[in-house]
């Protein structure tokens, strides 16, 4: 086994949190040493050795020691590429400026951590609101140092939809992090009253004392390339589904390679520990023939989980924005969502904390396409069912029936993964049809609030009517039968029993899914449709 760099087998998801302190040691995130491969597997593995060379015809690799210098040969019968991917770090001016980190390596930990001894910054800023920036920002946070996201897209998490997004943007403002959103860094430079500054594309500037890039990874495919082994349509490393490369003889796993999308079909690059990790056995069984019959490695559906000061962010499957792109190149029919606000365990039962869900389906048939989850407790237990159903071709009818464990400090009777099922079924079955906040706009819908009074005094949508649910029969004459009517209330079950009164009284009533909780969220993105 042959690294370039100084460590194998480390942890390098933990590595913001060593920068938090919340790991205490560095020796914590080696995960296996070469000792241990030696004498435990009696394989060797070689520290700081560069590939510079695969020579295909000669079944044979070009090997450099960075510490002693020496180039040597080695043959191989089966050769298995895990290059990985490094931190994109954009070309532009200033940014190799003291104190612009990445974070993929011991050392670069080790680097943020001595830059922050020695200087004892104030402020910091994170370009980049991603999986990897949210767990930096709260780590720096840890550390007494006031932080500042910069990020292009009007939300953070950009794995999620907009709107799901913007709750994770009302979060972070609450707990005091500031927020630049919309627009990409320009520069870097010296900074006046800080050591930097950060410039934006629309002109506002943000001082700061450390900056941390965290706007994604490109796969190192160099080494490949170089060989002549075929690269795949989004830039990876080409495998079949044995993690076979174009070379008969050569395998690819982990972040440099393209695998193939579950949900979608086609190709896609998603670089995470867990695919990852089932890649590097199935080739392992290939290769050894392990008493396995033909094993495939059956795709990705990117299933990830992020928390950030106290917010849980999970998700599995295909975004809406991604489903909305591949529907134009006709590669899925249509599609609805569904978005519910349930607790996550019995409100009886103290400290019952809600989420925001949501799930996304095809109409054809149910099969569930993905779900996005933001919650402060049991908000990865749910996608993870979610993400086991995705993964047998399962529909919203099996949610609706999933057995799940239940007592209250756990769950409910209808756990938040079965009211999802429950929801996006009763749509199929066209026992309600759902609308969204983002239709009203050209709609010329009449709006229809049936919370109480109350509720509706201290808050309600421009133009909205109320009828509280408890006196809608009496007051159905004061409704328009010619007209749609889009009903909302706090979360979407009071409006989905109005809506189905409504329907059932021959008007045409549609639920608003998600209810008021969900629309300054929706506004948030959505502004200019408002």
């Amino acid at each position: 086994m042959l690294e370039r760099g100084p460590y194998v087998s480390f942890a390098n998801c933990g590595l913001p949190y060593h920068v938090g302190k919340v790991i205490s040691k560095e020796e914590y995130l080696l995960v296996a040493s070469p000792e241990l491969f030696r004498d435990r597997f009696k394989i060797d593995v070689r520290i700081q050795h560069n590939v510079r060379r695969i020579l295909r015809e000669e079944k044979s690799i070009e090997v450099e020691s960075l510490t002693e210098g020496e180039v040597y040969r080695e043959n191989y019968d089966a050769l298995v590429l895990s290059p990985g991917s490094e931190p994109i770090r954009p070309t532009i001016p200033g940014v190799s400026l003291p104190g612009i980190f990445t974070v993929s390596t011991i050392p670069d930990t080790r680097r943020i951590l001595q830059w922050i001894n020695e200087n004892n910054p104030r402020r910091a800023v994170v370009v980049g609101g991603g999986f990897i920036g949210l767990e930096m920002a709260e780590n720096l946070i840890r550390r007494k140092i006031g932080v500042s996201i910069a990020e292009m897209q009007k939300h953070v998490m950009p794995a999620l939809d907009p709107e799901m997004g913007a709750i994770i943007n009302d979060h972070l403002r609450a707990r005091g992090v500031d927020l630049y959103l919309g627009s990409p860094v320009s520069a870097f430079r010296k900074g006046s009253s800080a050591s930097l500054c950060v410039c934006l594309d629309s002109g506002k500037e943000i001082e700061a004392d450390l900056v941390i890039l965290c706007i994604g990874v490109r796969p190192r495919i160099e080494l490949a390339e170089a060989a002549g082994l075929r690269i795949g349509e989004c830039g990876g490393i080409w495998v079949d589904d044995q993690m076979r490369t174009s070379d008969d003889n050569i395998w690819a796993v982990g972040d440099a390679v393209e695998v193939k999308d579950y949900v979608l079909g086609g190709q896609t690059m998603v670089p995470l520990a867990g695919p990852a990790n089932r890649q590097g056995r199935i080739a392992a069984d290939v290769i050894l023939g392990n008493g396995v019959k033909k094993p495939r490695f059956r795709g990705v559906q990117a299933t990830a989980v992020c928390g950030v000061l106290g917010l849980t962010i999970a998700s599995t499957g295909k975004t809406e924005r991604q489903l909305i792109r591949a529907a134009r190149s006709s590669e899925i029919g249509p599609f609805e969502k569904v978005y519910l606000h349930p607790y996550h365990h019995a409100t009886y039962y103290p400290n019952a904390k809600h989420m925001c869900m949501k799930l996304i389906f095809a109409k054809k048939d149910g099969r569930i396409l993905g779900a996005q989850a933001v919650g402060r407790e049991g908000v990865e237990k749910r996608i993870d069912v979610i993400a086991m159903a995705i993964q047998k071709n399962g529909t919203v009818f099996d949610l609706e029936e999933a057995e799940l464990c239940y007592a209250p400090q756990y769950g409910s009777a209808k756990d938040p993964v079965n009211l999802a099922g429950m929801v996006a079924a009763n749509t199929l079955r066209g026992l309600i049809e759902v609308a969204h906040w983002e239709d009203l706009k050209g709609s010329g819908a009449f709006i229809l609030d049936v919370r109480d009074l109350k509720e509706y005094e201290r808050d309600h949508v421009e133009g909205a009517v109320n009828i509280p649910l408890n006196s809608l029969r009496e007051r159905m004459g004061e409704l328009p039968r010619d007209q749609d009517i889009f009903v909302y209330c706090l979360v979407g079950i009071r409006s989905y029993l109005a809506a189905r009164i409504l329907r059932q009284n021959g008007f045409r009533a549609k639920n608003i899914s998600g209810g008021i909780m969900l629309y300054p969220f929706v506004k948030q993105i959505y502004s200019s449709e408002f």
